[in-house]
């Protein structure tokens, strides 16, 4: 795959699609064979892959630091929780899967409740292009629940007297993220992988026609 021609926008919309249970990489992959890019388009191709392939272990470090920057500070811990969950929210896997376990767990509570948290259907035009699909979690727009917990998030920081403090953290975290993508040479599993994902891209879109 050659991720010179990979825009910034297709790497943003292959990061919300993707799978986001996958397991974090190994540390001692994580942390091995860096070296300086020779060019200014290496420089690019390999942030790109790097950025898609070690995008679990880019989360968790940067949740983190920014958890490591508040350890006396319990509320501002939430808040950082809550800030993870609103970014994950951008994820369509894990909305996904976070409203089918809320209904479901709704569902043994209250049935006629779960019926509520349900996603409205879709109308189906024949002979047009089918649009994609809009995502809701536990029957409302993902927006909505971004938009609560992001607002939540943000109080608690403010609250918390740790606004300064996150911006440093978060900061610190995507320098990390940038300076690890930008070092680490791609290794043949991350080529091999990247493989593996445009050919399921692409038998997906053959299955949709």
């Amino acid at each position: 795959m050659d991720w010179g021609n990979v825009t910034a926008e297709d790497l943003i919309d292959a990061l919300r699609e993707v799978d986001w249970s996958s397991p974090p990489r190994p540390f001692s992959e994580f942390f091995s064979r860096f070296t300086v890019p020779k060019s200014s388009a290496k420089w690019d191709s390999r942030l790109k892959c790097n950025l898609y392939y070690y995008r679990t272990n880019y989360f968790i470090m940067i949740i983190f630091l920014l958890g490591l920057g508040f350890l006396r500070r319990p509320l501002a811990i939430v808040a950082a929780l809550l800030s993870g969950l609103s970014i994950a929210f951008m994820n369509d896997s894990f909305a996904g899967t976070f409203s089918e376990k809320v209904t479901r767990t709704m569902r043994q509570i209250s049935p006629h409740l779960a019926a509520k948290l349900r996603p409205p259907l879709s109308p189906v035009i024949r002979g047009r292009p089918s649009a994609k699909r809009a995502i809701h979690i536990c029957g409302r727009p993902r927006w909505v629940f971004v938009l609560i917990f992001s607002s939540a998030s943000f109080i608690l920081w403010h609250v918390s007297c740790g606004l300064l403090t996150v911006l440093w953290a978060l900061a610190f975290g995507l320098l990390a993220t940038l300076l690890h993508a930008s070092f680490r040479t791609p290794n043949l599993k991350a080529r091999l992988n990247t493989f593996r994902e445009e050919f399921r891209a692409v038998w997906r879109n053959y299955s949709d026609l």
